[in-house]
């Protein structure tokens, strides 16, 4: 197999890692046959449908608030953490609770990519590596203490995948002093057209991934870069398309299409890539029509409601598709009324089977509730 990516290397203190070739190359564009182009095109087509669906959703921030939420949790989980979508909900509802859980890196994710996705909103704003830089930042500053990460900073010390030093690990990428190169690489592929949008994204995040920039969140970055490119070059008006949870379910091939990719193995990583555009795609359109269908669903059984709670309803029926999960004092803020109107009203949601309890208050923590069909939505696809 032909060395497209790069070739191995001996390290003067002894070990072997990846020094990479200049990318793109001219050897990488004949790897791109008409069938891979076929298949793009086919994912390219339902990022299309996808875009225009949820552009026609009733409250679209809402849905991505969640589906973001979605994503965060997958993502994080591919590194290593346990908590759920559940776990990451009952965190916003509630941060000072006292969970068993690591939801703090999903709410990180979370900022890392409303952060972005301001900074690309800026006139002019550059998609550099100060870019990348920044949202390592927000990903990983003030995380989890076992992350020794030095968010924001390109790594200045190898790092390694698998085993327990560089001389016997599975996988060691660019030595530190050897990463100049193909980042600036990266930076120029960013604002380029090399082949097809969607096979330029999948040979972005892989070759990403390859070069490990940084000493931790390499993966979450990597992810988040995705979307970030496809918004780049208005292939996409809103972030609506995010993989991870394909990357997720498919974990071990994910895993290894990578380490193909690493290897030269190019082709089958583009083939999975593109898949996971295909599927995920599809998948979220049918989310946004079962998220619509049920707001119909939800406001036909507060219409049954006295006119002075329906009013009210309607505005809390919206922020519902932006935070599921509501403590009682969180209801309470948003309609106005003393703690005994508001845990009235509150029933009345339960009955009408919009809201159920979900965890009960201990202390003077208050109760939780969830709407349950909504957020099965997405836990379920």
């Amino acid at each position: 197999m032909k060395n497209i990516i790069g070739k191995p290397k001996k390290h003067v203190k002894g070990y072997e890692f990846l020094s990479l070739n200049p990318f793109p190359s001219d050897d990488l564009k004949s790897l791109i046959s008409d069938e891979l182009l076929q298949k793009a095109n086919y994912a390219q087509f339902l990022l299309g449908k996808l875009s225009g669906i949820t552009v026609l959703l009733p409250d679209v921030d809402y849905f991505i608030s969640s589906y973001v939420m979605k994503d965060a949790t997958a993502s994080s989980q591919i590194e290593g953490t346990k908590a759920t979508v559940m776990d990451a909900l009952e965190y916003v509802a509630d941060p000072t609770s006292d969970q068993d859980t690591d939801a703090d890196d999903i709410a990180h994710y979370i900022e890392a990519l409303n952060y972005g996705l301001v900074r690309l909103k800026e006139e002019n704003f550059p998609f550099t590596l100060r870019f990348i830089k920044e949202l390592h930042s927000k990903l990983m500053q003030g995380a989890r203490s076992t992350h020794f990460a030095d968010p924001g900073e390109f790594r200045k010390t190898q790092n390694w995948i698998g085993g327990t030093r560089p001389d016997n690990a599975s996988f060691v990428p660019p030595a530190p002093e050897e990463l100049n190169k193909p980042l600036a690489d990266i930076e120029k592929f960013v604002h380029n057209t090399f082949s097809h949008p969607i096979i330029d994204a999948g040979l972005l995040h892989a070759q990403f991934e390859t070069i490990h920039p940084f000493l931790d969140g390499n993966g979450r970055t990597g992810r988040l870069l995705i979307t970030f490119y496809f918004i780049h070059h208005k292939y996409l008006e809103l972030p609506v398309l995010f993989l991870s949870s394909y990357f997720k379910k498919h974990q071990k091939v994910y895993y290894h299409k990578l380490s193909g990719y690493h290897n030269s193995d190019i082709v089958p990583w583009l083939e999975f890539f593109i898949d996971a555009v295909s599927e995920t795609a599809q998948n979220a359109i049918e989310i946004s029509k079962d998220i619509t269908a049920l707001r119909d669903r939800d406001l036909e059984k507060i219409s049954h409601l006295s006119k002075a709670t329906t009013d009210v309803a309607v505005g809390v029926l919206q922020k519902l598709y932006k935070e599921p999960v509501v403590s009682t004092t969180t209801v309470q803020n948003w309609i106005k009324q003393s703690k005994p109107g508001t845990i009235k009203f509150i029933k009345r949601l339960v009955d009408v089977g919009i809201l159920s309890l979900y965890k009960k208050g201990e202390g003077t923590r208050p109760d939780l509730y969830v709407h349950k069909r909504y957020v099965n939505i997405f836990v379920k696809n």
